[in-house]
């Protein structure tokens, strides 16, 4: 090999390695531009009291922040242009369907902020259950997100289907939920990156701040 050559390979990975330096960088500055909303600390002990009342002591509260931050940005009137409401962005359908899995949730009322907090930790729990395969604690809650947003059928089929193709099926994040279990482009993107950004970009964000507890993740 030549002097030219060896010259011409290093500087094309001092490149590689700068992308990836920007990439991370760029990553991080999304992460910081996205601050904890004031009206966060409003809920602060009522999610940490529902998420021990369903978790226990040692719940992540922290994670179930960041979930809530994804959802709605704390804001109790928020409304999606399919329906969902509320501080977790219920459907109306999930409110009635959750009202009898749980007398406490009877109420069936995604805007009251008391109900939409023990309804999102209820469900979190219900479906953190019935993930039967999972490398870790992290990966498990990954695909209980992915469940929370897409339905726990579709988890299974994932799973399976990447059981078949050489990929973790144990593995949430990168792996298993990058499987499209046959659902459209659009879902299955919007469905792959919701447990990233709870897990990897929000969730940092209230463990930071030493007020909101621990984070299944961090």
């Amino acid at each position: 090999m030549t002097y030219q050559v060896r010259r011409r390979r290093l500087r094309m990975g001092a490149c590689f390695v700068l992308a990836w330096v920007a990439l991370a960088l760029f990553a991080s500055a999304i992460a910081h531009a996205q601050p904890i909303p004031r009206n966060a600390q409003t809920y602060r002990l009522a999610l940490k009291r529902e998420a021990q009342l369903a978790w226990g002591i040692n719940a992540p509260v922290a994670t179930f922040a960041a979930q809530i931050h994804q959802e709605s940005r704390w804001r109790i009137d928020a409304a999606s242009p399919v329906g969902a409401q509320g501080l977790a962005q219920f459907m109306p359908a999930t409110a009635k369907w959750l009202g009898g899995l749980s007398p406490d949730l009877q109420e069936r009322a995604p805007l009251n902020p008391a109900w939409s907090l023990r309804a999102l930790v209820t469900y979190d729990r219900w479906l953190s259950d019935r993930v039967h395969i999972s490398a870790t604690p992290c990966e498990r809650m990954a695909f209980a997100l992915s469940a929370y947003n897409g339905g726990l059928g579709w988890v299974y089929k994932r799973q399976a289907l990447a059981a078949q193709q050489g990929v973790m099926p144990d593995v949430c994040m990168g792996a298993a939920c990058a499987v499209n279990p046959g659902v459209s482009p659009a879902s299955q993107a919007e469905n792959a990156h919701y447990p990233q950004i709870i897990l990897r970009t929000f969730e940092p964000l209230y463990t930071a701040t030493g007020q909101w507890g621990n984070g299944v993740c961090a």
